[in-house]
């Protein structure tokens, strides 16, 4: 009798672990067969008309005992990578939803029992909604916090899933709503809805010469992190890793693509969240920004350049955009600039006073028949050395308006005198010397002159003016 009890008992408990395991989604978010009940009434309201009931100010306590307030919504963020905890986000509709909501919940493993896309319905009586720091969300009445996480016992109280026509929880296939850009996606009525935007990457200090990882550790401990990302139009947002992520030391990305997050705020300032790597599919080379000027191109044999047509401002705004050369602000937001001193006008960058982290990398691109071309000469000047901020290259594979870490670069520098005084105040321009173009660059390309400084370190200003190509 004693052996079949034994029997039955690892019997049940192989069941059990079956279906444990069946329970369990892969990064892929394919759904599990999750047994359900319909244990709410149909909806009495929806989703929309329930999220408007929450005051600008302060929270709305649904009635435990009034008329039930019951409405539908879908799962949209998953805790299975570590990136969501006790929190589970939803949307009203599976595709082109109109709002959305978070819940805080005293329990983890959410996605087991509510994986992405399932179809769900609260019955909010006894709950509490409002906005706490940033967000609309919905929990428990708490007398530490405005709104409360919902003790794990009571969560079947308030949530339960919707079945479909064989007792099997309804999942549904969500469709980000496609944003032209992260701006777009820093809008209020996004929050706790699942978006994507095309044409994003990480910041290049982030990810070049050497990828850094999704979050930083501090003596081996992850650590809630904020990593910068950028699109082709400029605008930037943050992406929030969690320090219990799974994928915390993976190498951020260098490619660009498309980026799938659920929108988040906290107080004022917008941070996305993935719910795993599969979020981000960056298959495309990166893309250049911080670009300006360049919209007129024209590779000439002969040429020179004293940038006296161009207007010289006063005081800032210092003109900065050159139809017919790049300024390109690869790192930081300083570009090369019209000066004007004594009636000559020339161009100036300095790091000085930069903003943190206070790097400059600024290139002034200047495009060059090398075939018909012989020679390249131009005037320089520096003021406040305190290391050296110039250097001076050729290309051929460079693509206007393309990230430049793709190009392959020569480094002519040292074929020129770049002034390393004074220490103090502005010396006066010059003649740098004279390159003579090897028969063996041919075609067209570019000479590119690059700024490279940081604050505090190289702060040095340099100027130059009359570039000349014979």
């Amino acid at each position: 009798m004693k052996t079949y009890t034994t029997i039955k008992t690892l019997v049940f408990s192989a069941i059990v672990a079956m279906t444990y395991t069946s329970c369990v989604k892969d990064d892929d978010w394919n759904a599990p067969e999750i047994l359900c009940n319909n244990r709410f009434d149909e909806p009495t309201t929806t989703m929309a008309a329930f999220a408007a009931l929450a005051p600008t100010s302060g929270t709305y306590k649904i009635p435990a005992d009034g008329a039930p307030i019951i409405f539908d919504a879908y799962i949209v963020s998953s805790d299975e990578n570590g990136n969501f905890y006790k929190t589970i986000s939803f949307q009203d509709k599976a595709e082109n939803p109109t709002v959305g909501l978070s819940l805080e919940v005293d329990k983890a493993s959410n996605y087991a029992d509510f994986p992405v896309g399932a179809h769900i319905r609260i019955k909010a009586n006894g709950l509490v909604l409002g906005w706490d720091r940033g967000t609309r969300k919905i929990g428990s009445i708490d007398p530490t916090y405005a709104i409360g996480r919902i003790p794990s016992i009571l969560l079947t109280r308030y949530l339960a899933g919707v079945c479909n026509g064989n007792n099997r929880m309804d999942i549904a296939t969500l469709v980000p709503t496609k944003l032209p850009s992260l701006k777009d996606a820093s809008a209020e009525k996004y929050l706790n809805t699942l978006v994507s935007v095309d044409n994003v990457q990480f910041a290049k200090e982030l990810v070049l010469p050497q990828p850094t990882t999704f979050i930083n550790y501090i003596a081996g401990v992850g650590q809630d992190t904020d990593r910068a990302i950028i699109d082709k139009t400029g605008e930037t947002s943050l992406i929030r890793n969690s320090g219990f992520s799974t994928f915390g030391s993976k190498l951020l990305p260098k490619e660009s693509g498309e980026l799938t997050f659920v929108v988040s705020r906290y107080n004022s300032g917008f941070q996305m969240l993935i719910r795993s790597l599969n979020d981000i599919n960056f298959t495309k080379e990166r893309f250049a920004t911080g670009i300006v000027g360049g919209s007129d191109i024209k590779f000439l044999g002969s040429f020179t350049e004293n940038f006296e047509s161009y207007p010289a401002n006063a005081a800032a705004p210092y003109f900065n955009n050159f139809p017919k050369y790049i300024n390109y602000a690869e790192l930081g937001s300083r570009y090369w600039e019209i000066r004007s001193f004594n009636s000559n006008k020339y161009i100036q960058l300095s790091a000085n006073a930069a903003p943190a982290p206070g790097i400059i990398h600024t290139y002034f691109i200047v495009p060059v028949d090398f075939t018909a071309a012989n020679s390249f000469a131009f005037k320089v000047n520096v003021g406040f050395y305190n290391g050296d901020a110039l250097k001076v290259y050729t290309t051929t594979n460079y693509t206007a308006g393309s990230d430049i870490s793709t190009a392959t670069l020569t480094d002519i520098t040292s074929n020129f005198t770049v002034p390393k005084t004074p220490a103090s105040g502005y010396g006066t321009l010059a003649p740098a010397g004279t390159y003579n173009i090897p028969a063996s660059v041919t075609g067209n390309g570019f000479i590119v002159f690059k700024y490279e400084g940081v604050n505090p370190g190289v702060t040095t200003t340099v100027q130059i003016d009359d570039i000349v190509v014979n």
